[in-house]
C-alpha cells in the first residue's frame, strides 16, 4: 500500500512536523506540488490525519492525572451510549477507551490540583449514568508516550 517514498514522507512528518512543505519537498527530492498531490492521497486513504498543535496540559498548571477504570451496569442496553456520551462533555476528561473483559471504559482525568481533582470526581465523574464499580489510579510518570510509528 505505501511505497518507498511515501513511507520516507511520513518518517519526516512524524520527525519535524513544522517543517515547511517545500523545505521538505527539497530534502525529499521533489517538487512541492508533487509532494503536496502525495499527502493528499495519504489523507484520503486515511493514513495522514494532517498535523495539530500539542498542548502540555502541564504547563498550563494541571498537575494532577488520573486514570479512571470503570465497569458499567451492561444490563442497561444503552450503558456505553449513554456514559460516553455523557463523559465526553466533562472537559477534565481528555481520554476515553472502551475495553473488552472486567473494565469497560478508562477515562484519563486532570485536574489542577487534588482539590480540584476531587470536585470534578464528586460533581462530574460520579454522576455519569451506569457506573457498577469505578477504581481511580494515580498517574505517578509518564515513562514513554511516543506515537511515532517504525516506518
Amino acid at each position: 500500500m505505501l511505497d518507498d517514498l511515501d513511507r520516507r514522507i511520513l518518517r519526516h512528518l512524524q520527525s519535524d512536523p513544522e517543517q515547511s512543505l517545500p523545505d521538505l519537498a527539497d530534502l525529499l527530492g521533489m517538487t512541492a506540488s508533487r509532494l503536496s498531490r502525495r499527502l493528499e492521497k495519504l489523507r484520503e486513504a486515511g493514513i495522514y490525519r494532517g498535523q495539530r498543535a500539542v498542548i502540555d496540559w502541564r504547563a498550563l498548571g494541571f498537575t494532577v492525572e488520573v486514570s479512571l477504570r470503570v465497569s458499567l451496569d451492561k444490563t442497561q442496553t444503552r450503558a456505553f451510549d449513554d456514559f460516553i456520551a455523557a463523559a465526553r462533555d466533562i472537559p477534565e476528561v481528555i481520554e476515553i477507551q472502551t475495553f473488552l473483559g472486567r473494565v469497560d471504559v478508562r477515562l484519563s482525568v486532570i485536574a489542577r490540583d487534588m482539590a480540584h481533582y476531587q470536585q470534578v470526581y464528586r460533581a462530574q465523574i460520579l454522576t455519569l449514568p451506569h457506573i457498577n464499580d469505578i477504581e481511580a489510579l494515580m498517574h505517578v510518570a509518564r515513562i514513554k508516550s511516543d506515537e511515532t510509528l517504525p516506518l
